[in-house]
């Protein structure tokens, strides 16, 4: 029993150590924020769009995605927060980056290994997804269209329950293939990946 207890204590430790050492972000997240981000905190020190990462292996590549993830938090999101027809970085923050060790198929479209921001442009029907070379930039601010690497359109699903959190997945299937899943507050939206042979 007192082996537990210790146990225990480390872990407490480790994880106040941990949580204490994650990164800044916003206070607020408005429709301002979401497009032109202004960092500060809240007075805990705790950001409401923390810094995440998703990443798995989609055959031997692998994937991984940076990105920023806002909440709900009781507001209207699509076409409200995010407006429709525009360009978005997809979270919020610096851009939206994601990141293949090796050469992929992205919906069945070529995409060199490298590093990418991530851009949607939500409709109330369709989406267009965006893969650009200039994965260092602020939001869309500095967003140029002559960088795209790829540009298709995909319809969302409107989900059963709320996701809270702006997320993220890699997901991997058989056979060299896979899908990368957006989700966030009743819609999501999955992009289907291959390693290219």
């Amino acid at each position: 029993m007192k082996n537990l207890r210790w146990i225990l204590l480390i872990c407490a430790a480790f994880l106040a150590v941990s949580c204490s050492n994650q990164p800044q972000g916003d206070t607020e997240d408005t429709a301002e924020q979401v497009e032109h981000d202004h960092s500060t905190t809240t007075s805990s020190g705790s950001s409401l769009s923390p810094r995440k990462a998703a990443m798995a292996n989609v055959g031997d590549v692998h994937v991984h995605i940076d990105y920023s993830s806002p909440s709900v938090r009781g507001r209207v999101i699509w076409g409200g927060l995010v407006a429709y027809d525009n360009v978005w970085v997809s979270g919020a923050h610096s851009a939206t980056s994601m990141d293949f060790s090796k050469d992929v198929l992205v919906n069945g479209q070529p995409v060199p290994a490298g590093k990418y921001a991530f851009f949607t442009i939500p409709g109330k029907e369709k989406w267009t997804v965006i893969l650009n070379k200039n994965y260092e930039q602020h939001l869309a601010d500095d967003y140029d269209p002559a960088e795209d690497v790829l540009r298709f359109e995909v319809v969302p699903t409107v989900l059963d329950e709320q996701v809270e959190s702006l997320t993220y997945q890699v997901l991997p299937s058989l056979g060299g293939a896979g899908a990368i899943s957006l989700s966030w507050d009743k819609l999501a939206i999955v992009i289907p990946i291959k390693e290219a042979t």
